[in-house]
């Protein structure tokens, strides 16, 4: 049965990325290209929270840091270098230092705390970082920002679209064998229940820090492709503001399934960008955050346990009913 169903799984991931790949021959729309790109990214991100969330049971209010970090490297290296492939691959390797780096230090400092005390300190280090950001003007211009050129590679969007759609699905499959692997169980233990989980053996701390080291180094990807999308960084990439839409796309997608977070993704990101275009139309939606608040809303109120979780939980008891009702006609 556990065979079929991820047949089954497996063949409708490899239809979705089949038809995300044809669309931009389909579908010629450039602003419609750009908001997938901008989905891709923020799936990237919010999956990397899924693993602290979902997988580990850690709530995190400063994830942001690691995609400051990723955005601000890639800016900083393009702008100061030449925007060639070699510079962005040497980005790519600083920012996976970096954030592993910072993720193994930050959670040696914090992970012992209880998750409230955790939480906040992650929110006060994220502070932190937003205000060296806009202190530390002669790299970072502080709020204003700064522009910057990318490789030739990257400047056509539909390019940009694919490497994004790549990059997704690379994590995506990274990610999921990470879960599955003996590290990735003992993580879903202590989700449960990580005082048994000590009780049998194992160093809890040590498996949290190395799921916040995987989380940090996937968010500061996500922040690379973010800035060069943009071509542009400020200081917002350190805001709470990118935290808390990693959360509610984690949340509304189905906390624990990495695929639930691309569907949060994707439904947060049509939400931003379809109350942006109706606060053109009508005055009403210029308060767009509160439509967003009530669309967050309807989502838990009807998927309490995100939009994938609860299809699971259904698909499940209907599965047990089979099995209950062959077990009958058999005892029959």
């Amino acid at each position: 049965m556990k065979h079929t169903i991820d047949n089954k799984k497996a063949m409708i991931y490899t239809f979705i990325a089949a038809a995300l790949m044809l669309l931009p021959f389909v579908y010629e729309s450039r602003t419609m290209l750009i908001l997938f790109t901008q989905i891709f990214i923020f799936a990237i991100f919010a999956m990397s929270y899924d693993i602290l969330l979902g997988y580990t049971g850690i709530v995190s209010f400063g994830h942001a840091m690691f995609f400051g970090i990723g955005a601000y490297t890639a800016g900083v290296m393009m702008k100061r270098m030449e925007p060639t492939m070699v510079n962005l691959l040497l980005a790519v390797l600083l920012t996976i230092v970096l954030t592993a780096v910072l993720s193994y230090a930050v959670g040696l400092l914090t992970l012992r705390l209880k998750s409230h005390f955790y939480a906040m300190l992650t929110l006060a280090f994220a502070g932190l970082f937003l205000v060296l950001a806009e202190k530390w003007r002669t790299v970072t211009y502080g709020n204003d920002g700064f522009t910057f050129r990318v490789p030739d590679l990257l400047k056509d969007r539909t390019d940009f679209y694919f490497i994004c759609l790549a990059a997704m699905i690379l994590v995506f499959m990274i990610l999921s064998r990470f879960t599955h692997s003996p590290l990735g169980r003992v993580l879903q233990a202590i989700r449960e229940n990580e005082q048994r989980t000590e009780s049998l053996g194992y160093n809890v701390i040590q498996y949290k820090i190395a799921a916040s080291v995987a989380a940090g180094v996937i968010a500061g990807i996500a922040g690379m492709l973010y800035s060069i999308s943009l071509r542009f960084v400020n200081t917002s990439v350190f805001t709470m503001d990118i935290t808390l839409d990693a959360l509610l796309m984690t949340i509304i997608g189905g906390v624990g399934t990495l695929a639930g977070a691309i569907i949060g993704a994707g439904i947060i990101e049509f939400a931003h960008h379809g109350l942006t275009e109706l606060a053109k139309v009508h005055w009403i939606f210029e308060r767009w955050i509160i439509f967003f608040g009530i669309i967050y809303i309807l989502a838990v109120m009807f998927f309490p346990k995100g939009i994938l979780g609860t299809l699971k939980g259904k698909q499940w008891k209907r599965t047990g009913k089979e099995a209950d009702k062959k077990e009958e006609k058999i005892a029959g």
